[in-house]
């Protein structure tokens, strides 16, 4: 009954772990990979999606809440 219990908390705090959005935000760059012109507009456009979801899904919430 207690394994089960934690289980389900474990669970419900992986889903307001972030720690994945800030891993990609704030990464060392690698010296030995030279990534070319596609591949950084790629994880620009990415990084500006997730800032503007992210945005969105907060204004969502205090407009939910009022």
């Amino acid at each position: 009954m207690a394994n089960s219990e934690n289980q389900e908390k474990k669970e419900s705090t992986n889903y307001f772990d972030f720690s994945e959005v800030f891993k990609y935000y704030f990464r060392k760059k690698d010296p030995n990979n030279k990534p070319n012109f596609n591949l950084r507009m790629m994880h620009g456009i990415n990084k500006i999606s997730i800032l503007l979801f992210l945005m969105a899904l907060i204004i969502w919430t205090i407009r939910r809440l009022m």
